[in-house]
């Protein structure tokens, strides 16, 4: 009897989409987005990280430049998780400063074919940028694009609100330019009310600079590894 209901359970499952999904095609089915969560990420998922940027992008890093990441900013990388464990999505970025402003950098933005068009690089973004924010007091946080590459301008401008700072000609390895995009941010002022709000929140400002502070210089990567990009459509 046990047997013979797992072949029933399957298909039931299967009614609600939730199994024997093709893997090349495009989920949009809500129910998968509610199997699909938005978590930091821990060093375990490196490795899930890093081959999901390979299925990606052309822009690849070696596993120190994550560990670099993760263990400088631990606060501003996430990915997305699916119901299975799998790692669908990621977001890479880390904190600069220049001319005294602190800002933070989108290095990488993945999200798998499968698993496009259900608002999971918007999530990923939204979470790096809000650490940015609360935890860094960023003033605003800059990315790279190929001019090429549509799907992730159009997120950018439309949906996240970056606007082009500069372009920067033949920024990748095969020549592309780029488009260097910059949103605002409010970090300076969450930071100043942190300052003037009691004692209490102390702790929350201060914390990181026992690792380099809010935008170490400590280690500046070769420019072939910090050409970030993003595939989203």
């Amino acid at each position: 009897m046990i047997a013979g209901s797992v072949p029933l359970l399957l298909l039931q499952l299967n009614s609600f989409h939730l199994l024997f999904i093709h893997p090349f095609e495009t989920l949009t089915h809500p129910q998968v987005v509610a199997m699909v969560c938005i978590r930091k990420a821990t060093v375990d998922d490196l490795l899930a990280m890093q081959a999901c940027n390979l299925f990606c992008l052309p822009e690849n890093y070696q596993m120190k430049y994550y560990l670099y990441h993760i263990l400088s900013w631990p606060q501003l990388l996430y990915v997305a998780e699916d119901y299975n464990g799998r790692i669908v999505g990621y977001v890479l970025a880390k904190m600069e400063e220049e001319t005294n402003e602190c800002h933070g950098h989108i290095t990488s933005l993945a999200v798998l074919r499968t698993h496009r068009k259900l608002g999971l690089a918007t999530k990923l973004m939204t979470a790096a940028q809000n650490a940015m924010e609360q935890v860094f007091g960023a003033e605003y946080v800059s990315l790279h694009v190929r001019k090429s590459n549509r799907a992730a301008f159009n997120l950018y401008t439309e949906t996240l609100g970056y606007k082009i700072h500069d372009v920067e000609a033949k920024y990748y390895a095969d020549g592309e330019d780029a488009y260097d995009m910059r949103k605002q941010l409010k970090g300076k002022q969450l930071h100043q009310h942190h300052h003037h709000g009691g004692g209490h929140h102390h702790h929350h400002h201060h914390h990181h600079h026992h690792a380099g502070g809010c935008c170490s210089g400590e280690v500046k990567a070769d420019k072939t590894e910090t050409k970030g990009n993003a595939k989203v459509a």
